[in-house]
């Protein structure tokens, strides 16, 4: 997978400018693939470059011409081939989750800190998508035909939030009694050096 089978999903409904292009990665297949405004216009200068696509200006008064892309026999055909090709299951690079496996080094309230700080992103992002749930939702059912598979990716971007901030409430908790523990040990007159050096005096 590549930003270019992207921008082909993208231009196989309708011909679309480069901003209109950035727009639909930052609306939509942003949620699963991320695109620059400076990488969308390098990928549509060498898929025309390369023969994929086709585009038309369109003149504006106030501002330079609109390139207008489409999707030449060239571009479907390199999109057919990708869409009958199985692609590799993602590999996971998550930072927060290195920081967690090596988080002995940290105390517990910064760890605490850094998950609130993810849990609040990915709640944004989950009311992002259930909003657009409840647009689909509102269509009317002869409207939704056109919109059936892109929901099911709306699904799968709700269920992985949901059930990423259902483990973050169990991480959270989990930190919150390992800070505890480690508050009342510090606070116990008994404890470490402190019981040592009685048990040798006794003993002298």
């Amino acid at each position: 997978m590549s930003l270019k089978h992207a921008i082909l999903v993208l231009l196989e409904t309708e011909p679309a400018s480069g901003y209109d292009l950035y727009k639909q990665f930052k609306q939509s297949l942003g949620y699963f693939w991320n695109a620059s405004h400076q990488q969308v216009y390098q990928q549509l200068k060498r898929m025309s470059e390369d023969g994929w696509l086709d585009y038309s200006a369109e003149i504006q008064s106030d501002k330079p011409d609109r390139k207008v892309y489409r999707m030449t026999d060239r571009g479907r055909e390199a999109l057919l081939t990708w869409l009958n090709a199985p692609v590799k299951p993602n590999k996971l690079n998550d930072a927060l989750l290195v920081k967690l496996f090596g988080g002995d080094s940290l105390p517990p309230d910064a760890l605490i800190e850094e998950l609130d700080r993810h849990t609040a992103i990915h709640r944004h992002t989950l009311d992002k998508l259930l909003a657009i749930q409840s647009q689909y939702e509102r269509l009317p059912e002869n409207q939704r035909r056109p919109w059936e598979l892109p929901f099911l990716t709306l699904r799968r971007g709700i269920l992985g939030e949901q059930a990423w901030i259902d483990w973050a409430q169990e991480t959270r908790a989990a930190l919150e009694k390992r800070r505890n523990e480690t508050a009342d040990k510090r606070s116990d007159p008994l404890d470490t050096a402190g019981t040592g050096s009685a048990r040798s005096a006794a003993e002298s």
